[in-house]
């Protein structure tokens, strides 16, 4: 905590006193504190809030804000913006919202239609493809030159990049 006369203080939790140190103790202090306490949270272990930093003396056995002691998931503290949080808040879920599978759905069913209009021997080329065919084996299948079928899709790719842009 610095002072307006340049003093530095830290706060001795024991004696509940805060006590003048030089400028150069005061940051070894506070980089040695801050960096064990981010480890600390980082296994779950410290909940000390922001504006509670300075309380922080390394003893997390006796820390009002040590939570090894949480008995599940369902275990709440309070977050420094003063809010009720618990480990299970912490964990993602790497699963898709409904909606936004909804929505692909849809928007990937309208990209379909869209390509059979543009080329209507899109899913003959895609089965074709699937079977291992090259280029020329699926413009012989489907009767026209290998030139042709590429310039075809080619001119079908760049409108559906242009009306469907999320996926290309």
């Amino acid at each position: 905590m610095n002072l307006n006369d340049n003093q530095y203080r830290i706060y001795v939790k024991s004696t509940r006193e805060w006590v003048a140190v030089p400028e150069e103790f005061y940051r070894e202090h506070v980089r040695h504190y801050d960096s064990f306490r981010k480890k600390q949270k980082g296994r779950g272990e410290c909940a000390c809030p922001k504006s509670k930093f300075w309380l922080c003396d390394g003893d997390c056995l006796t820390c009002e804000f040590h939570c090894s002691s949480m008995d599940s998931l369902d275990f709440t503290i309070e977050n420094e913006d003063g809010d009720a949080c618990s480990p299970l808040d912490r964990l993602c879920d790497p699963s898709p919202s409904i909606d936004s599978v909804v929505c692909d759905k849809v928007e990937l069913d309208r990209l379909f239609v869209r390509l059979n209009e543009l080329m209507p021997e899109a899913v003959e080329i895609g089965k074709l493809r699937q079977r291992g065919l090259s280029d020329s084996a699926i413009a012989d299948a489907l009767g026209i030159k290998r030139t042709t079928f590429l310039s075809r899709l080619k001119k079908a790719k760049a409108q559906l990049e242009v009306e469907f842009p999320d996926f290309f």
